[in-house]
């Protein structure tokens, strides 16, 4: 090949290097994880760009424990921007559960067919193998503090749920959560990994384990 030719090779940036070597590492490190390490909580990092903030191993493990007693074996639990809870719901239950995880950030594609696209900005931008009130609870956890965040969220959770809802959200959002879900605060105080400035709080319609002690 003449000097001419190798000049004429196509050269990838830096930057473009360093994202293709990303993605690579990326599906190295999915084809390598086992079924044991796949859904262990921070196995993906938090995005804080997406306001991601994933539950202590406790928190996650007590939704979980609350959803699966709320629906009963056999039954169906939609976790929307709620992916720490799903990941421990199939930690704890690979069988009797029918779990989705419906979320923004598409690595958690790794799940499958569990995983459904979800944008809060079109609430009911939903595939069509998704039937209205299909879900026996829905676990949901808006990334936003804010009403348009909750109203959008909202009406995803009223799409989806048989009845049962369970909202983890800021405390300041109680009065608008009660307005436009009819839930109620528990008693118990859910944790993430990382300390946050606003106070979170947890919020059902129906009787719950969450307002009993630990």
């Amino acid at each position: 090949m003449s000097d001419l030719e190798d000049d004429e090779t196509p050269q990838l940036s830096a930057h473009a290097l360093a994202a293709l070597q990303e993605f690579y590492a990326e599906q190295k490190q999915q084809i390598d994880l086992g079924e044991d390490d796949k859904y262990n909580i921070g196995i993906i990092e938090e995005n804080w760009q997406l306001s991601q903030f994933w539950y202590s191993q406790e928190t996650a493990l007590r939704l979980a424990q609350e959803a699966t007693a709320a629906v009963g074996e056999g039954g169906r639990i939609a976790c929307v921007s709620a992916p720490s809870v799903y990941q421990k719901l199939r930690e704890l239950c690979r069988e009797n559960f029918t779990v989705y995880i419906f979320e923004y950030d598409k690595r958690f594609a790794m799940y499958g067919e569990e995983f459904i696209f979800y944008d809060y900005n079109n609430p009911l931008d939903l595939p069509e193998r998704i039937a209205a009130h299909s879900f026996d609870i829905v676990i949901a956890d808006p990334p936003y503090l804010s009403e348009e965040c909750l109203r959008k969220t909202s009406e995803t959770i009223k799409y989806l749920t048989r009845g049962k809802i369970l909202l983890c959200t800021g405390a300041i959002m109680e009065e608008q959560a009660a307005e436009l879900l009819g839930v109620k605060m528990c008693t118990f105080v859910p944790k993430h990994t990382r300390n946050l400035a606003n106070e979170f709080r947890c919020y059902v319609n129906y009787d719950s384990g969450l307002d009993c002690g630990i």
